[in-house]
Formats: C-alpha cells, structure tokens, sequence
C-alpha cells in the first residue's frame, strides 16, 4: 500500500511506498502512473517506508527542495 500526498497548487505529488512496489508488476503501474503525471506537468517524489522512517530529515529536504 501506499499512502499519497499532493500539491495542486506545486504540480508535485509525493509517494510513499511499502516493499510490495519492488516487484515487477508494481514498478511497471508505478512507472507509468508516473509518465501519465509528468505528461500533466507533476513532479512526483517517491520515498521507501523505510525512508521515512530512518531519514525523515533528508526526506523533508527532498521535499521542501522540490516545492521551491
């Protein structure tokens, strides 16, 4: 599962997602969700669970730096 936050007013939309999105079927939806947004002019951040968990500083950065 993952959990989605957005920013219409910044075009970006962040990820966050669970180890289920490492197999292939998953990437492959994952990446072409991905095309589909970008073709609309969204940046999308993906982060691992893990991510958020161990480096919740450098997510934010990551964050913060794309919505500048």
């Amino acid at each position: 599962m993952s959990s989605i936050f957005a920013s219409f007013e910044k075009r970006v939309i962040v990820e966050i997602d669970g180890g289920q999105h490492n197999e292939y079927e998953a990437r492959e939806r994952d990446e072409e969700r991905t095309a589909w947004l970008k073709e609309r002019g969204y940046q999308v951040l993906r982060f691992w669970n893990n991510e958020v968990l161990m480096n919740m500083e450098g997510v934010l950065e990551g964050i913060r730096q794309a919505l500048e």
